[in-house]
């Protein structure tokens, strides 16, 4: 995935799934600049991590 579609993603009203290593995680916010984004496991809110967007998929 790219900056822009987490970014697109991540202001959507809809509910789009996102994974990371297979896991169903929330966009919290994006780094286009670095290329990186926040984020956090659906089930487990306090694990945040800091990714690659190229690292997420859209499921």
């Amino acid at each position: 995935m790219n900056a822009n579609r987490a970014q697109q993603i991540l202001e959507s009203s809809k509910d789009i799934e996102v994974k990371h290593n297979g896991a169903s995680i929330w966009i919290q916010n994006v780094n286009s600049q670095e290329g990186t984004a926040r984020v956090y496991p659906r089930e487990n809110p306090d694990q945040e991590m800091t990714v690659h967007v190229q690292e997420l998929q859209e499921s």
